[in-house]
Order: C-alpha cells, then sequence, then structure tokens
C-alpha cells in the first residue's frame, strides 16, 4: 500500500492534518483492461435522505443532493483544486469596485436537457427560484445572499441576452466560491414553470439542467441513473475531456448501510462506492483505490443549544466539552482515517483556520465536576445522576437516521464519559422528517453534523443570529459583527483575521465542540480510469472512462 498527500496548493502550511491517499493497485488486471465504447458504472451511495424530498439543489441542505445532481447541473464557474476560478457557463465576470455587482457574460451555445437555451434569463429565473418563499431554500438561499430578515441579495438583472448582473446591498466576497456550487446550478426555465411544486421529489424530465448527464430514471430508496448527454460540449475551462462523456450510463445504487456499499464494491456489484466506514478500509482488496480527502468547512461537531435547557448555562457547557475524552475515542474508531479536531473550522478550509487551537483543550473530569459543582448540580438522585431542584442533569440529543457507524460509536463515548460525570445524556434518532420538526422549532439540547465548505463563510449558517443552522441558537451581537464584517471584506488575510477571532470566540463561550476533521473515503476499482475529485473529496465523473478485461 502506497500513501500520497491529497492537498492544494492555497492550504496552509500550518495545517497538519491533511488528507491521505491510498492507493493500492492491481497491475495485472490492470494491464489487461481496454476501453470500450458503451459503458455503465454503478456507485453505491449513501442516499437515504434523498427520497424524503431532498432532490431539489436549490432547497436541500444536504451534501447528498449535491453529489447526485452534479452530474445534471453545471454552474457559472468553476472552483479548480488549487482554489482559483476558471469559466464555465460564463465566459468570463467583473466585479464592481464597491463589491456590489457581479456581471457575467455567458456562453452562447449552451442547451438544457430539454432544448431550452442557457441565457440570462434563465439565470435570473433560477435565481429568483432559490429565494422564492415557496422553495423554502436554506443552503442555497444563504449561498446567493438572502434571508427573509437582514439579506443582501437585491436581485438579478438581464443586461443582454448573454449577459447578467447580479446585485447586493453590501459587498458580499464569498460569492463567487457560491456560484461555483451545484446548488446554484441551473434548471430549465420550462421545468421550473411546469414542475416547480415537484423538484423536491425529483426524477425524468423533473430534474432537467445542463450537465454531462441526463437524469434518466428515479426508484427513490433505490437507484438513479443517469444517461449520457450526447449534446455536452461546455466543459470547464481547461478540461482534460471535452464534448460527451465516455462513460454511456451512471447508475447510482442507494445502499445507508456503509457495510452493504463495501460488500456491493469487493463483490463486483459496484465500481466505485463512498462513505466507506473507516474501520472497514483496511478490509478492501488490493485491486481498489482508496482516496481519503480531508474535507473543508464545518468539522463533525456537537452543538449545545443555549437557548434551551441545561445547556443555557456555560459552566455547563465548558463541563461537557471537558468531560469527554475526545483524542483516544477518534483513535480508536477513525483508525487513522480521520483527525481530531481543536477548531469549529476544518484545517483544509482556505484562509481562515486558527492552528493555535491545536492542543488548546484535553480531557479534565476534575475541572468538568468543579464547574458542575459551581453551577448547583450537586445531589445525586438514585441512578447516580446529578440533580438540582429535584430535576436531572440531563440533554436530549437529536440525531437523524440512518446515524453512520462512526457517530454513533461516537455517541457511545459521549454517553459513557458524561455518565462518569452524573450527566445523562438522552440519544433520539429520528426519521429525517421528525428530526426536522424538532430542530427547527428548536426542541432539544444538543445536535450533530458536519457541514463541507470550501469558504469559512459556512460559520454565517451556523452562528449568525439569523443563520438557518444555527444549531446551538446562539444570539451574540459581536458574532453577527465579526461574520457580517468576514464577508465584506474582499482582502483573504482581513477576511481570515475575523474568522480567527470567532475561532476563538467559541473556544471560550462553548458553543458548539468539534469532534472530528471530516473525510471523504471512497473506493473504486481499477477498472475506472481518469476519475477526478472536487475540493470537497466527491468523484467527477465527466472525464472518467471504465475499462474491461477482453
Amino acid at each position: 500500500m502506497r500513501s500520497r498527500a491529497h492537498s492544494t496548493s492555497w492550504l496552509r502550511a500550518a495545517a497538519a492534518i491533511i488528507a491521505t491517499v491510498a492507493v493500492v493497485t492491481g497491475c495485472s488486471a490492470t494491464a489487461q483492461n481496454t476501453t470500450t465504447d458503451s459503458s455503465t458504472l454503478t456507485y453505491a451511495i449513501n442516499g437515504g435522505t434523498l427520497s424524503g424530498g431532498k432532490m431539489d439543489i436549490h432547497s436541500s441542505a444536504f451534501q447528498a443532493t449535491a453529489l447526485v445532481m452534479r452530474n445534471s447541473f453545471d454552474s457559472l464557474v468553476y472552483q479548480k483544486t488549487d482554489g482559483s476560478f476558471v469559466p464555465w457557463l460564463a465566459t468570463s465576470w467583473q466585479i464592481s469596485d464597491d463589491g456590489l455587482q457581479y456581471t457575467f457574460t455567458l456562453r452562447n451555445d449552451v442547451t438544457f436537457h430539454d432544448g431550452e437555451p442557457f441565457n440570462a434569463e434563465a439565470v435570473k429565473v433560477n435565481f429568483e427560484h432559490v429565494v422564492a418563499p415557496e422553495t423554502a431554500s436554506a443552503d442555497a438561499a444563504s449561498l446567493i445572499g438572502y434571508a427573509e430578515t437582514g439579506g443582501f441579495y437585491a436581485g438579478t438583472t438581464v443586461v443582454d441576452e448573454y449577459t447578467v448582473r447580479v446585485d447586493f446591498s453590501q459587498p458580499y466576497a464569498p460569492f463567487l466560491q457560491a456560484v461555483s456550487t451545484a446548488k446554484l446550478g441551473f434548471y430549465s426555465p420550462a421545468t421550473l414553470r411546469e414542475n416547480a411544486a415537484q423538484l423536491p421529489a425529483g426524477g425524468p424530465g423533473i430534474s432537467v439542467g445542463t450537465g454531462p448527464y441526463v437524469l434518466s430514471d428515479y426508484t427513490p430508496d433505490q437507484s438513479i441513473v443517469f444517461t449520457a448527454n450526447q449534446n455536452y460540449n461546455w466543459a470547464p475551462e481547461g478540461s482534460t475531456h471535452q464534448g460527451a462523456p465516455a462513460i454511456d450510463t451512471l447508475e447510482f445504487r442507494i445502499l445507508p448501510e456503509s457495510s452493504v456499499r463495501t460488500g456491493a464494491l469487493t463483490s463486483g456489484e459496484a465500481q466505485i462506492a463512498s462513505d466507506i466506514a473507516p474501520n472497514t478500509v483496511g478490509q478492501i482488496g488490493d485491486e481498489f483505490t482508496i482516496e481519503n480527502v480531508t474535507m473543508p468547512g464545518l468539522p463533525y461537531t456537537l452543538f449545545l443549544n443555549e437557548a434551551h435547557g441545561v445547556f443555557a448555562d456555560q459552566n455547563v457547557r465548558q463541563a461537557f466539552a471537558l468531560g469527554i475524552d475526545i483524542g483516544p475515542a477518534v483513535e480508536s474508531i477513525y483508525q487513522g482515517q480521520a483527525a481530531r479536531a481543536w477548531s469549529i473550522l476544518s484545517p483544509a478550509t482556505p484562509n481562515s483556520y486558527d492552528p493555535s487551537l491545536e492542543d488548546s483543550w484535553q480531557y479534565d473530569p476534575d475541572q468538568a465536576n468543579a464547574l458542575l459543582d459551581a453551577s448547583g448540580w450537586t445531589e445525586r438522585d438514585a441512578d447516580g445522576y446529578r440533580t438540582k431542584d429535584g430535576a436531572r442533569l440531563s440533554a436530549r440529543w437529536l440525531a437523524y437516521n440512518p446515524v453512520s457507524d462512526a457517530n454513533a460509536s461516537l455517541g457511545d463515548v459521549v454517553q459513557s464519559d458524561l455518565r462518569e460525570l452524573g450527566f445523562e445524556i438522552v440519544r433520539d434518532n429520528l426519521e429525517v422528517a421528525q428530526y426536522y420538526e424538532d430542530f427547527n422549532a428548536r426542541d432539544y439540547d444538543l445536535s450533530d453534523w458536519s457541514f463541507p465548505s470550501v469558504d469559512a463563510d459556512v460559520l454565517r449558517a451556523h452562528l449568525h443570529s439569523g443563520g438557518y443552522k444555527n444549531g446551538s441558537s446562539t444570539a451574540d451581537p459581536i458574532v453577527d459583527s465579526l461574520l457580517d464584517d468576514a464577508i465584506a471584506t474582499s482582502d483573504p488575510a482581513g477576511r481570515e483575521v475575523l474568522y480567527q477571532q470567532l475561532q476563538q470566540w467559541n473556544a471560550t463561550h462553548v458553543a458548539m465542540i468539534p469532534i472530528t476533521v471530516p473525510s471523504a473515503i471512497t473506493a473504486y476499482s481499477s477498472a475506472i480510469k481518469n476519475l477526478s475529485f472536487d475540493l470537497y473529496g466527491q468523484p467527477l465523473f465527466y472525464g472518467a472512462s471504465l475499462t474491461t478485461a477482453p
């Protein structure tokens, strides 16, 4: 087994946790492979959330949506692995000196899968769809700078057929990165007119974009099939492949259990599988390549809801953090495939990470106990849990199914370690719809997730008082001001200072507890050639080909 670093030139040299790619090749089998003209690639994915009305790129916040739908949806610009942007559906762009206007010149040769032309009007109606109240957008609306209260997206104007201008009420530095994502991709104007209500359910003739693949068949909870767009000829600038995709058919098999995905790969039922459980990486044979990419953005994090229950007390939040032996748990569960997180931003997030937080706090049950004593949780009930005024020290941990094996194991550690302090953790794993009902009502004490993003502006959604993903219910004017200043600052060094201040704030306030730096682990057969990965660790199939033994 060989190892090589999977990194980009814009990552901080101080970021010690860089993604590792373990490459294992079966040379004799590869040497006998030959490229075929007609091919079907089968990809085993988690995808357990997609059937719950999460197929719409504009309304779903799930990364699984972006993973799947990227094949059918292009973006205005493409972000390369060095962090720079190159033309895609836009041939060029200009940002006004005051940062309030982005003007894009568009390609004039792009058509949607249904034959509709891509032009400035198509951009306008898509951005209007993102911000329309009935779309109920969360992540895409945040990316475009829109909010029902306090937003700064000021509209999109058609300058001429192939020129479009996006206006903001204040400078918005992250916008170029935002329009490189699949979540601000483009539907056919016809499908927006005729099928808007059906976009969350998705399907053939509904999920219509301009991308290299056409969604041709969808069976919820089972499979999604894409077929090559033979008219495709507008790949991003610098792409090593041009024209129609080399692989004719992509079949995404929805297999929520990690062990089942791994089994599909090793048995030959699939040529590629993602969300590989860290503890099974060593069980995958030498004929597969394993790609482990450290993801930028928000690490796997525990959110302590300070507007609900026991976590309104900062002593209790600090005791909770000090009472978990995170390091050994991460080592044991991830077996070298992921590292402990020290900050609320991944070290792979450019121009933002604060390395001074590394090793800044350790497991300290004595101090945790002292903090709980100081807050009056001094009595014990018959089960050994702390009490105050007759109430048990207890926190409800809200999560949605399916819970990954790694997250479940981490939950066991948290529950066990806090039990030693007399702190009860009640885990409540719900189906997605019920989870969001409780989450939106902030009816929980604790929740957990990670959220990939190449821009540190991901913290705005998670910490701003108006953030849609503010799981800690943070409402701090200083935090809001830092986040607002960061998006209005175009200088990378200036933004970095602001984001480091936010990381330092959390280290003291303890609204969020970072646990692991997330990694995207994908394994694939040597039959797949020229497979590339985006900055989130997601495979890109457009330039890939599939080989088979003669």
